[in-house]
């Protein structure tokens, strides 16, 4: 396929700097194009919608679609859909790069991953992006990234720094919840790559995960509770895979977030526990509340996994 995720993610932000309507803004530091999605600015679903897009690489659709309010305490989702699951959602979409140095900390996301290529997934599943020069990727942050942030992105990725472009938002921004909720699909291929599933049997999939009301600015806790709740307790996956009933059997009910002991408390609570500390918990939690998976090659479906309710209205405070 001839198609560079990075240059992709350029041009879905090409012009939002300049569009009123995104209410996102530029900056230039240490040469490097940074792009605020709701540091300094309230953002907005716009610009969501698009920072979600570019952090898949450009190889999936989303969209925010009305759900059930009374089955997940709120009344709008984030709906995903991908027929590029492994290079989108694991090359791309996850946040497998924790970019520090002396002064800055975030956690990074994007196709600038591909270019980086440290990660044991992206080694294992030879996953590369060799059609660009340029670097993009999203800081999950309420500050700005710092001139030596810049500076390790851009030697981690092989590039100059004038080629870098980053795009920040927090969990507590309109755009920072609506990226983070699209997500659903990323989670179930990430567990299926833990449970030894061929993740290259995955042809096609979508999600869907209420998109809960922001945290309040400042309460990033409060922000990463919400959107894993939503995941964890809200989300739903369809995959289209193709492979023996066998493999499927194997492993379905270990799929969904209830397989972790973890499994029925907010995430607040949980993420406290274990001091604030992303890998200290359980990694079997994290994935969407129900998977679905349908066979091509046997024509059957396999479903796992439960909504739970009163913890999304606890959690959203709704």
């Amino acid at each position: 396929m001839d198609h560079s995720p990075n240059r992709a993610a350029a041009e879905l932000w090409s012009s939002l700097p300049g569009d009123p309507q995104s209410r996102v803004l530029g900056h230039r530091i240490a040469e490097s194009t940074v792009l605020d999605f709701g540091v300094a600015t309230p953002g907005s679903i716009r610009a969501g919608l698009l920072l979600a897009r570019a952090c898949m690489g450009g190889l999936g659709r989303v969209s925010i679609v009305p759900c059930d309010a009374t089955r997940y305490a709120v009344a709008n989702a984030v709906f995903v859909e991908t027929d590029f699951p492994r290079l989108g959602c694991l090359g791309c979409q996850y946040a497998g790069w924790p970019v520090q140095s002396d002064d800055y900390f975030a956690m990074g996301s994007g196709p600038m991953r591909l270019l980086r290529g440290k990660e044991a997934m992206l080694i294992e599943q030879d996953l590369s992006d060799s059609r660009t020069d340029a670097a993009c990727g999203v800081l999950e942050s309420d500050k700005l990234p710092t001139a030596s942030a810049i500076e390790s992105i851009a030697a981690d990725c092989g590039v100059p720094a004038k080629s870098v472009t980053v795009a920040v938002a927090p969990s507590t921004s309109i755009a920072g919840s609506i990226q983070i909720v699209a997500r659903s699909v990323e989670t179930a291929m990430h567990k299926l790559d833990d449970l030894e599933f061929d993740v290259r049997r995955v042809i096609s999939a979508t999600g869907a995960a209420p998109l809960p009301p922001p945290a309040k600015s400042g309460d990033s806790i409060g922000g990463i509770g919400r959107t894993n709740d939503a995941m964890l307790y809200g989300a739903n996956v369809s995959l289209w895979v193709d492979c023996p009933d066998e493999a499927i059997e194997a492993i379905v009910d270990r799929i969904p977030s209830s397989a972790s002991p973890d499994h029925g408390r907010p995430f607040q609570t949980i993420f406290a526990d274990y001091n604030h500390d992303f890998y200290a918990v359980d990694p079997s939690l994290f994935s969407p509340a129900v998977v679905t998976l349908h066979n091509l090659r046997s024509g059957r479906t396999f479903t796992a996994g439960r909504i739970v309710t009163d913890i999304l209205r606890e959690s959203f405070g709704t």
